[in-house]
């Protein structure tokens, strides 16, 4: 046998076999670890090791690397083996070997003969001793990819808290949701098909879903291999974003074959390891599917299940932490999971259920996966988890274990295939997770909190659908706020329209202090996040203090405020000192707990203490927009009641975020997620303007508070929105506008000649909007007025003005510039100071009260407000030269160049037309790309011109020449002017100067000086000159004409778009702009002058905003919020429409048809098998009955041996045992099951075990003792004695009435066994009576109280074609299971016996409504003993009519009742919570009624 992974004792030489980059390892001395030296290195090793740096891989020399390889050694141990004691068995080689498994020479050199332990025999707890560990780092599988995992080998003491800090804190796992211990077979086994699938893609789904930490033994083989290859399909199928899965190996490091290459006392960076199956022998090799090991060594060899208890104590370690995620804090639960295995899988199932940790057995995989069946053995076979023979003391024989663990119903879930409601393993594991909740150490409403956090935790809302939100609990909306906020920073936006429509109320969720608890909780790499930090440092640096200020909501809209724009008032205004009371409790430490302080607290303080909102939907939704949670800010928008507005915020946020993210995904989703706000937005409005035009013109420029006193309008025009200003009902808006108080139908001609003859107004050629509404007619001032203050009125004055001045500049330039301005002159600047004055008032005019600095970087921002400071600024350069003698003619020059400048102004008033505006648009687009394209023009240029000119002329020193010669000369080349002596052919010396001395000639080039005839190479010049009008004229300006094409079609698509979008603009200014003219528009501004500055009146909005009152305002909101869900059930409607969905939805019901009838088939050949294996009993029966007839016959002398004919034989019991092992079903059990409950109710008495076969009294049962229990009922007048003696027994009657007491059977006589009655049905393990108050049977009644389920209209109910029922039940407090009323004698608790005034009500229902025996008999009732029992009739009562007085009694009692007694109408059908045998009773009465069940 050669050494495998033995290194007791490493040397330097060593150390570079094994690995050869590592130095030599500091010398290590053999000590026992305990919990105390582990104390101080867990705490160094948290504050060194950031939570916010795990990798999956550390790199080599990084950080994480060094603190792993100095934390392990010192904290985590290996075993080895000091004394060499010679074992009576041998090696795979015939080798001697220790006691401990391992060869003499893989023990350290002086454990052969220690001094101190000579002569003694070889004890573990003494022979073998820890030191630090040599095995741990990254494992790589030789062969199968470069993907890694970790391992470490550990001792088997190891404390179970060392090695989960080792995963969270140095290998980087997150702690998980959900622990998943898979258990089974350790051997390869076969499985179906279709199970196999089944529960490969279930096992990854939860896991995955939930993340969850799965757990296994860590070989490739059995049920670990299962597990390893459906991770790997996984990973192999899904995408990157949705992460790993976390399958942790727990594997005995003295078994694991090849594990010397996992060796390396400086860590394996990583370790190479070699999965060989053909050479393992007994040892077992990895899975490479797994992610992370846990190598468990006890100082032995091939010795399996030594992990086992370390790994329960680790199970059990991990299911006591608690997981802290987006507020919710949970105990991290655990399941078990069994897949085949033999009798030590048993162990484990009854270990777990035992602990109450719920157990899932998939049914079909084989062996153990046939356990749950009552009293069945289950097959031998190897086993991997086997319990811990410490901790575990399994008493009692195998049968009787596994009727314990039939019995503990509550933890056991049965994963059948094909079962209804079950049809993944995913969500059974949930489901037992769920029930087995319900029973432990949670009861009422904090049971179903804990069940709803496990839920969200999870994130699965299909589970809190159908098991969480039912009937059987009520939930009050101020019960889901905490796991409200939980989803919302959970990012679970499933559970957020699940809760909205549990009744959730956002006005009372949101609160200040909810708001500041959702921002403190914001992600990290969140721009929003790193903005508000921002905020905070610069408020730290603004005071000068230490500390981070505490995060307020004023922060938040500091931000806001950058995104939505400064024409939006703060959101979130800065309170006042002590303005709000604050929390007692700081909010960032509060979560929401089981245990401790919860968010809860958030919502349960005194309502003068807590401070909602203004617009809770408006807060959740800007929350979940900055974060670009698309799903969640959906909903919620859902939600708004300013969804216009809401929308077009949410649009401009996204867009000034997306401009500074730097991923490119992100911006991405951005941009488009503001895209698609912008649709909602338009949508609604489309649908508002389709409904009422007015109303809807209202809505964009009504004054919106909850968005900083801002206008839909406003917004879009913020955002950039084009496709919202380009709509039709917004043009119109701004049509009318334009127009003012005149009629949009009247022509410009009429408007431009009323303009010139004013008096016409006074005609009809003009009509007013109000003459058009059959409005009392305008007298002559008002129209006056409403004519000159038309903004298109003062637009075409303004624009006549314009011309104007421009005319009289032209002239004054070119006829009358005098060296003494003429009075025209004189009129220009007049003219221009009231241009400058005008100017002036645009850059002061500030009726949102922003501030110079704002308006002035606003009023830059304009183009043509640029374009305008330069022309005034160019205008009085020139005017001041001309008004000096010395410079009159550089003045007339510059003031030429300022003409030029307002000529180019013109074109603003071009983009008024629909025709030209567009055009200009192009022009300006196209001048971005020949700026451009100078720069591409520039390097060509530039190259040729310096080339010829160094070759052709020889020190030119003028620098105007050198310009000429390199730029220009170049330059005009291209349009054909090339120099004549470029080629020498037409060169001619008179052209130029030989010296370069005459100013007006350029240099000559480089000539003869005999002939003067040029001597440069002109076959070079020639060849630069080709290629240079090649790449210039061919080339770049063909790009460039490709470019120009490019964005005239592009901007061609979106033309109208971009005029409609600009010309808001141009009507805004002329809508606030004075009537007059310039130069009379001076007096408007004197006018303005006088008023603020003397009579202090303040400024007048000419702005397109409307402040409307509340009660308008509130019929507003409530008809746009009306159009808004009429606009998202038309989306609802398109997109079930559309084509890709219907082929989805097509394909979704294609593969649930196909699923159905799969199970179908596999239900059908469950039946077939069934019946084939009764059809075996039965011929078994006849075999046996036919063999003992014969033998009677024979024995009698009727036969000789010689003819007796075969019958049968012994193998038809094999064949069915063989076929009965594959039943997909498990049929009725022929006799009681409640009455044989292990624990009676009621009590502390365990009953005997009785398994089926044993339970008719004709079976022999020669060890059955069941203990004697009967209960002293005081508060009864009449009851049987408790004591079993014969002399009180005998003076009962049995079999006929005794005095006042019925001890009559339904079921005929029945026997009596000394002095006590025998239960007709058999043994229940129990003598007595019980709680039960007569021996023999007690009779009860059992009316079933029906009445149909109606809608609030009266309507009855239907399902599947079938009226509804629902059904009267009752409930004990304590109990999660619902029974029927019972009436007659007391029973108990199951069936609750129900109050006096209730008692009298069903009697009333008994005596005046027809009613019908649907049961009479014995009643299987987990208080049924040996001795006595329950025998009922059932009664159906159902009230067919909603005006039954007698029904309105009982519903009127019902109302008025304790609420502690549990008594309620419920829906019913098959999934009622009700006992089985009260299930019967209801299925009866449904098919008595032909209802739905």
């Amino acid at each position: 046998m050669s050494a495998r992974g033995r290194c007791a004792r490493v040397l330097p030489s060593d150390v570079n076999k094994v690995c050869p980059e590592r130095g030599d390892e500091p010398a290590t001395h053999p000590s026992k670890m305990s919990d105390f030296e582990v104390v101080p290195n867990l705490q160094q090793s948290s504050s060194s090791v950031s939570r916010s740096r795990r990798k999956a891989h550390f790199p080599a020399g990084s950080n994480e690397k060094e603190n792993l390889i100095s934390w392990i050694p010192e904290n985590i141990r290996k075993k080895e083996c000091t004394y060499f004691v010679e074992s009576s068995q041998t090696s795979d080689s015939g080798r001697i070997v220790c006691e401990c498994g391992y060869l003499r020479e893989q023990h350290l050199d002086d454990a052969a003969k220690p001094p101190i332990f000579l002569g003694k025999e070889w004890d573990p707890s003494r022979h073998i001793q820890e030191m630090p560990t040599d095995a741990f780092g990254d494992i790589r599988f030789t062969g199968l990819g470069q993907k890694t995992g970790k391992y470490v080998r550990v001792s088997s003491d190891t404390p179970p808290r060392v090695i989960y800090h080792l995963m969270t804190q140095h290998w980087g796992l997150d702690p998980p949701n959900l622990l998943i211990s898979v258990t089974g077979g350790a051997k390869n086994f076969v499985m179906k098909p279709r199970l196999k699938n089944i529960f490969r893609q279930g096992l990854v789904k939860v896991a995955q879903t939930t993340g969850a930490w799965i757990i296994t033994g860590g070989s490739h083989a059995g049920v670990m291999k299962q597990v390893g290859e459906a991770v790997r399909d996984f990973m192999l199928s899904c995408s990157h974003k949705e992460g790993d899965i976390v399958t942790i190996g727990i594997a005995t490091w003295g078994t694991v074959y090849n594990r010397e290459s996992l060796v390396c006392p400086m860590g394996g960076f990583p370790a190479e390891y070699v999965l060989d199956e053909e050479n393992q022998g007994s040892l077992s090799c990895l899975d490479s599917n797994h992610s992370h090991f846990i190598l468990v060594d006890d100082g032995t060899h091939g010795r399996y299940g030594v992990e086992i208890p370390l790994r329960t104590r680790l199970e059990k370690f991990i299911s006591e932490q608690t997981k802290v995620k987006g507020g919710v804090a949970i105990k991290i639960p655990i399941v078990c999971v069994v897949l085949e295995g033999g009798p030590g899988t048993l162990d484990t199932i009854y270990n777990a259920i035992t602990h109450g940790t719920p157990c899932v057995i998939v049914e079909g995989s084989g062996r153990a996966g046939r356990c749950h069946r009552a009293g069945g053995q289950p097959a031998r076979g190897q086993d991997h988890h086997c319990p811990d023979p410490e901790q575990t003391q399994c008493p009692l024989p195998g049968h009787l274990r596994i009727q314990d663990i039939v019995r503990s119903r509550q933890l056991l879930t049965i994963f059948r295939e094909g079962k209804y409601g079950q049809q993944d393993v995913d969500v059974a594991i949930l489901q037992a997770l769920f029930k087995a909740s319900r029973n432990q150490d949670h009861f009422g409403r904090e049971n179903w909190d804990h069940q709803l956090k496990l839920a969200v935790a999870w994130n699965r809302v299909d589970i809190a659908r159908s098991e969480i939100f039912t009937d059987d609990h009520d939930w009050k909306p101020s019960d889901l706020h905490p796991v409200m906020a939980a989803a919302l920073i959970s990012n679970k936006p499933e559970f957020v329209k699940l809760f909205l429509e549990q009744g959730v109320r956002l006005k009372d969720f949101v609160t200040w202090d909810t708001l500041v608890y959702l921002y403190d909780n914001l992600a990290p790499s969140c721009l929003f996040h790193s903005k508000l930090q921002k905020v905070l440092l610069e408020e730290r640096e603004h005071t000068a203090g230490s500390k981070v200020p505490r995060l307020q909501m004023h922060h938040v809209s500091q931000v806001l405020r950058e995104l939505l724009g400064c024409s939006t008032q703060p959101l979130y205004p800065k309170p006042k000192q002590a303005e709000r009371p604050r929390l007692s409790i700081p909010v960032p430490h509060i979560k929401l707990n089981v245990q401790g302080s919860s968010l809860r607290s958030l919502y349960k303080r005194s309502p003068g203490r807590v401070t909602f909102t203004m617009d809770p939907v408006r807060d959740l939704l800007i929350w979940a927009v900055v974060q670009n949670r698309r799903e969640l800010a959906e909903i919620i928008w859902a939600q708004s009641q300013d969804c216009m507005a809401a929308a077009l915020a949410c649009s401009k946020i996204l867009k000034e975020l997306a401009k500074e993210e730097e991923d490119t995904d992100t911006t991405d989703d951005m941009l488009a997620l503001a895209e698609e706000y912008e649709h909602k937005a338009i949508g609604v409005f489309t649908d508002c303007y389709r409904k009422d035009e007015e109303r809807a013109q209202k809505l964009l420029t009504r004054v919106s508070e909850a968005w900083g006193k801002t206008t839909c309008l406003q917004l879009a025009l913020e955002a950039k929105n084009m496709n919202f200003v380009s709509h039709g009902g917004v043009q119109a808006f701004l049509t009318k506008v334009w127009w003012g108080k005149l009629s949009v139908d009247n022509g410009l001609w009429r408007v431009i000649t009323c303009m010139l003859f004013f008096p016409l107004l006074y005609t009809n050629l003009i009509t007013f909007s109000r003459e058009k509404r059959l409005q009392p007619p305008m007298g002559c001032l008002a129209r006056l007025r409403a004519f000159f203050t038309a903004p298109i009125v003062i637009f075409l004055m303004n624009t006549l003005s314009y011309f104007t001045f421009l005319l009289l500049f032209a002239y004054v330039l070119m006829v009358d510039f005098q060296p003494a301005p003429s009075w025209r002159e004189y009129l220009i600047y007049f003219w221009l100071f009231s241009l400058v004055c005008e100017e002036t008032r645009q850059l002061l005019y500030d009726p949102d009260g922003l501030g110079i600095v704002k308006m002035a970087s606003l009023y830059i921002k304009d183009f043509w407000n640029k374009l305008d400071i330069c022309a005034i600024l160019v205008f009085i350069a020139g005017l001041t030269c001309r008004l000096i003698p010395s410079t009159l003619y550089p003045g007339r020059i510059i003031l030429s160049l300022a003409f030029i400048i307002f000529c180019l102004r013109l074109m603003h008033i071009f983009t008024v037309s629909r025709t030209l505006g567009p055009k200009i648009i192009i022009v300006k687009r196209m001048m971005k790309d020949v700026f451009f394209f100078l720069f591409l023009l520039a390097v060509w240029v530039v190259s040729f011109g310096v080339a010829k000119q160094a070759i052709l002329i020889h020190n030119e020193e003028r620098v105007e020449w050198l310009f000429r010669g390199v730029v220009y000369h170049s330059y005009l080349t291209i349009f054909g002017q090339i120099p004549s002596y470029i080629d020498g052919v037409n060169f001619n010396i008179d052209q130029c100067s030989p010296n370069g001395t005459d100013p007006y000639k350029p240099k000559c080039p480089e000539t003869n000086g005999d002939n003067n005839t040029p001597i440069f190479p002109e076959w070079l010049t020639v060849i630069l000159l080709c290629l240079y009008l090649l790449f210039t004229n061919i080339l770049l300006l063909n790009l460039l004409i490709a470019m120009f094409n490019y964005t005239f079609q592009q901007v061609q698509e979106h033309t109208d778009q971009i005029w409609k979008f600009q010309r808001h603009d141009l009507i805004q200014e002329y809508h606030g702009r004075p009537p007059a003219p310039p130069p009379l528009i001076l007096l408007s501004h004197l006018q303005l002058l006088l008023r603020r500055g003397l009579l202090r009146q303040p400024a007048t909005q000419h702005k397109l905003k409307e402040k409307l009152e509340k009660n308008e305002e509130a019929a507003l909101l409530s008809w746009e919020m009306y159009l808004k869900e009429s606009y998202l059930q038309h989306q609802q409607c398109q997109e079930k429409q559309n084509t890709e969905q219907m082929i989805r939805d097509i394909a979704q019901r294609v593969d649930v048809l196909a699923e159905l009838l799969d199970l179908d088939r596999v239900k059908r050949t469950g039946v077939v098998e069934q019946r084939l294996g009764s059809l075996e009993d039965q011929v078994h029966q006849s075999a046996q009955a036919l063999r003992w007839m014969m033998q009677a016959l024979r024995g009698n002398g009727f036969s000789s041996a010689e003819d007796v004919p075969p019958v049968g034989s012994s193998t038809a019991l094999g064949t069915k045992e063989l076929a009965l092992e594959g039943r997909a079903e498990e049929s009725q059990p022929p006799c009681h099951v409640l009455a044989r409950n292990l624990l009676y109710p009621g009590s502390h008495i365990l009953r005997f075990p009785v398994p089926d076969e044993k339970v008719p009294w004709e079976v022999d049962f020669p060890l059955y003792d069941p203990p004697a229990y009967s209960a002293d009922h005081k508060d009864m007048a009449v009851q049987d004695p408790f004591s079993l003696s014969l002399e009180s027994l005998l003076k009962i009657n049995y079999n006929t009435m005794d005095g006042l007491i019925d001890r009559q059977s339904f079921h005929g006589l029945y026997a009596v066994q000394d002095g006590l009655p025998l239960n007709p049905m058999g043994r229940t393990g129990l003598r007595g009576r019980g709680r039960l108050h007569c021996f023999g049977p007690n009779h009860a009644l059992h009316p079933v109280v029906t009445r149909w389920r109606r809608n609030l209209d009266g309507s009855i109910i239907r399902k599947s074609l079938k009226k509804m029922l629902e059904v009267l039940v009752a409930q004990y407090p304590l109990s999660d299971v619902w029974a029927l009323p019972g009436l007659g004698r007391p029973t108990g608790q199951c069936p609750p016996r129900p109050q006096g005034a209730l008692r009298e009500v069903l009697r009333a229902l008994l005596s005046w409504h027809p009613h019908a025996q649907v049961h009479k008999g014995y009643l299987d009732d987990p208080r049924n003993t040996d001795n006595a029992w329950v025998e009922t009739v059932a009664i159906s009562v159902h009230s067919d009519t909603q005006h039954d007085l007698e029904m309105k009694r009982l519903n009127s009692f019902l109302q008025g009742c304790d609420p502690e007694l549990c008594i309620r109408w419920q829906v019913l059908d098959k999934r009622i919570p009700l006992h089985a045998n009260h299930k019967e009773l209801l299925h009866k009465v449904s098919t008595l009624l032909g209802a739905y069940y």
